[in-house]
């Protein structure tokens, strides 16, 4: 008899014999009648041993977990069980075999286990038999499928790059490979297949993606892990808003297909890099409420008040956001914390005013009448209102403030939890002045095309240079980060060049495609798009190792399989490794 699925058998296969397989989820002895939950791969079915069943001694012996196959008519339930798919049969079981016993379980399979992440990722494959855990694997599998074939329908080709390569200054560090026949040297873990996939556009692919596994040795959090996958994809023949176009279609329709939730509709919000940071105080803002920067510099440009006098004489700024009908939803305490909050994000302070009958708060009594009622038209407050403000530099200010408005929204419960809400942020900095270093460093990703050319390095002062590079955001989250790619070699050179590489360290670097240029090198561009962060929003998870199978825990070790271990000494021979015991981690 062939097996059958649990979910396959229905109301409409009353009276046939079925052959069924799975683990015993649950088994409930009434006295009398076995009943077994029967989970297999597609969910749960219920199954009866009678006193009268030749396997009704073997059902009693039954524990959770064990793994076993039956025979059985399917029969209508008495009382029918909305909460599974297979509510309303089950099956009479006629022969009965156990194919593997189960020891005592670290945890139990249930959805709201209680146990310790590390526990769980230690016994992984326990854990990926959770149906919640099951189900994200699932979805998984069928958005990727879904996402392969929208992009060959859209006429691209799926190339796969190498692994294997060289190491690549990308923004994080490498994971290196020692080379047993080359001793000294190594390979490094692809951080993304970013030069290959120029040089497929080099090589006339025009249209290229691939599901890639990227690989950046950085620390873990919620929304990252050492291992990660992306939808990367690079088109040649193209501008800025025809990579956008892509994109947006590949978000858009794979939200709406696989998400319940309202999905910002097409096409997105574009908002400029210094837009975004002077309103929301990051490059990803989550748009789902209002809550917005405002500068109020200008109301205390004739201020008698040190502290914002001082801050204005020492070129700052003074920005505000204001709480609508929430000067009865923060106590004292409440903003003593949120104080710290922001002192945390490096602010030198938090000052504020309720806006009731009368005006009160920490710089109330500071403030002159004419500066309160210019302060009231400029925000156009209301009564109830809540102003928080930070004055200082304009980095900090900025960033600290974009924090507070998050932590403020969370506090007020105005998030609308069922709302994807896209946008695309562009015109990135080409470049970023490092204060701890003294030098310009790229912004976003040094192979993009500034706005201007090369004629931009030429010209303009490096603060000023833009570059057509574009991030697509979704709920306060990175989805995805593309760019116009810098076809010409002299002009890469010089961007390079003002970051403090001289041309000959550039092309040495980066041989390959400094030599691949030379020999017919479309305009080109493309962009990442995140699977797992894809994934955890439609299934509102908030940790990515939640929609992968095996992942590393927080501390980037991988507790069920034992990584990173150590090597033998035959092993460490034949790489030409010496291990320094002083530097050397338990």
């Amino acid at each position: 008899m062939k097996k059958r699925y649990n979910t396959e058998i229905s109301i409409s296969n009353v009276g046939e014999s079925v052959h069924l397989a799975g683990w015993v989820a649950k088994k409930r002895d009434l006295g009398g009648l076995i009943f077994i939950d029967l989970r297999d791969r597609t969910g749960i079915i219920q199954l009866v041993v009678n006193p009268e069943n030749e396997n009704y001694e073997l059902a009693g012996s039954l524990k959770n977990e064990y793994v076993i196959e039956v025979d059985g008519e399917v029969v209508k339930r008495s009382n029918v069980n909305s909460n599974i798919e297979t509510g309303e049969i089950e099956v009479i079981v006629e022969k009965l075999e156990i194919l593997s016993t189960c020891e005592e379980l670290p945890f139990p399979i249930t959805d709201n286990v209680n146990t310790s992440d590390d526990n769980r990722l230690k016994y992984r494959y326990l854990d990926i038999r959770r149906n919640k855990l099951r189900k994200n694997l699932v979805l998984r599998s069928e958005i990727l499928h879904y996402l392969r074939n929208k992009m060959y329908d859209l006429g691209f080709t799926e190339v796969q790059t190498p692994i294997l390569t060289a190491s690549s200054p990308e923004g994080a560090r490498d994971f290196v490979v020692p080379s047993r026949l080359y001793k000294g040297k190594f390979y490094a873990l692809p951080q993304a297949p970013q030069i290959y996939k120029e040089l497929l556009m080099v090589g006339g692919f025009q249209k290229y993606f691939q599901i890639a596994p990227c690989f950046r040795d950085e620390d873990a959090r919620a929304d990252r892990t050492l291992e990660f996958y992306q939808l990367d994809l690079e088109m040649s023949f193209v501008e800025e808003e025809d990579v956008l176009n892509v994109g947006e279609e590949i978000f858009y329709d794979t939200f709406t297909k696989f998400s319940n939730k309202k999905v910002s509709p097409r096409p997105f919000r574009r908002i400029s890099y210094l837009d975004a940071i002077d309103k929301y105080g990051t490059d990803k803002p989550d748009l789902r409420y209002g809550m917005e920067i405002q500068d109020i510099t200008d109301v205390f440009k004739n201020t008698e008040f040190t502290v914002f006098k001082n801050v204005i004489e020492e070129s700052g700024i003074i920005n505000a956001i204001v709480a609508e009908n929430a000067t009865d939803k923060f106590s004292r305490k409440d903003i003593d914390k949120l104080t710290d909050f922001v002192k945390a994000k490096k602010a030198t302070g938090l000052a504020y005013l309720k806006i009731d009958d009368e005006v009160t708060g920490s710089i109330a009594k500071v403030m002159t009448e004419s500066e309160i009622s210019e302060l009231k038209d400029k925000l156009n407050l209301k009564k109830g209102d809540l102003v928080f403000i930070v004055s200082g530099n304009k980095k900090v200010v900025k960033s600290s403030l974009g924090s507070l408005r998050i932590e403020v929204a969370k506090s007020l419960d105005i998030i609308d939890p069922d709302r994807l809400e896209l946008c695309i942020i562009n015109d990135f900095p080409m470049f970023e002045y490092d204060e701890q270093k003294k030098k310009w460093d790229f912004c976003h990703n040094p192979f993009s095309l500034p706005h201007g050319g090369i004629e931009d390095y030429d010209t303009k002062d490096p603060s000023e240079i833009l570059a057509y590079q574009y991030d697509f955001v979704c709920n306060g989250n990175e989805m995805a980060s593309g760019a116009i790619r810098n076809h010409d070699l002299n002009s890469l050179a010089k961007g390079f060049e003002i970051v403090g590489y001289t041309r000959e360290e550039v092309e040495n670097r980066f041989k390959s495609i400094f030599t691949a240029f030379k020999y017919g090198c479309p305009p080109h561009g493309g962009m990442a798009p995140g699977i797992d962060r894809i994934i955890m929003l439609i299934q509102d998870e908030p940790n990515l190792r939640e929609v992968q199978a095996f992942p590393p825990n927080a501390s980037g070790q991988d507790l069920m399989m034992g990584s990173p271990s150590e090597l033998t000494s035959e092993q460490l021979e034949e790489l030409g490794i010496v291990i320094k015991e002083d530097e050397k981690h338990e």
